[in-house]
């Protein structure tokens, strides 16, 4: 029986693959047969992801993403080098959580810088002659902090909200060549960004966040499940959405 996820022949780039979402959201796309380009700041965390894929052709292709306008060219070279993108995943983010009293503006917009500005960047690159092939699929990253408020999360909130209005607006322009744009809006999951910020809380605080998940603290795979399906010819008429994996937060 044919696997509806399969992605063999598919080139696929994702941001942030060296940690986190982005390192499993990598290592099960490999599974599924795409051969993956991996991106973010440190070549060594990257190449540690990189000897965890199954098959070969996998490359490593480093990059700060808040260099925003570099994006398009970069990209250009890296379908020259890998073959055009069937595929698109921006993963890298941060999160800080500062109260309104001591944000200051530069961690503002580098939030929005990488969380924002450097999806459309990313977008823009796609669409180059050459850079994507028929049937491109982009997944954008938000948050449930994106639909809903946190407190002492402006900053991260309002970047993850602006992830699902540029993903609307990018699936209605790029529709026409062919490239579907979707997002998937986690709410709380494992990982190494996740432990550092409870670190910053009482147990107190980590337990009410536990309970506010009525199917628990999610996984990394949690959520590569959805973006694997949203890359996938399952989700072929399927653009401009977001898929919420929550574990029930939002339900509430």
């Amino acid at each position: 029986m044919r696997n509806p996820l399969d992605l063999s022949g598919r080139v696929v780039l994702v941001t942030g693959a060296s940690s986190g979402i982005g390192r499993d959201t990598a290592i099960l796309l490999s599974e599924l047969g795409a051969t993956l380009v991996l991106t973010g700041r440190d070549p060594g965390r990257l190449s540690a992801t990189l000897s965890e894929l199954t098959g070969n052709g996998h490359t490593v292709e480093p990059l700060d993403l808040l260099e925003v306008e570099q994006i398009p060219e970069w990209l250009k070279r890296v379908a020259a080098k890998a073959g055009p993108l069937g595929g698109l995943v921006h993963c890298a983010g941060v999160q800080h959580a500062q109260p309104l009293k001591v944000l200051d503006t530069s961690t503002f917009e580098s939030t929005q810088k990488l969380h924002v500005t450097a999806s459309v960047m990313l977008a823009k690159g796609c669409r180059q002659k050459g850079c994507c092939a028929v049937g491109c699929s982009i997944v954008l990253l938000s948050s449930i902090s994106g639909l809903v408020g946190r407190p002492a999360f402006a900053a991260y909130s309002a970047s993850k909200a602006a992830v699902i209005g540029v993903t609307r607006t990018l699936a209605l322009e790029l529709a026409q060549q062919q490239i579907r744009v979707n997002c998937v809006a986690p709410a709380m999951v494992r990982t190494e960004m996740t432990e550092r910020f409870f670190r910053s809380l009482t147990p107190e605080q980590v337990a009410a966040i536990e309970q506010a998940h009525p199917l628990g603290i999610g996984r990394p795979r949690d959520v590569a499940n959805a973006i694997a399906f949203l890359l996938s010819d399952a989700a072929r008429w399927i653009t401009g959405s977001v898929l919420v994996v929550d574990g029930g937060y939002t339900a509430q």
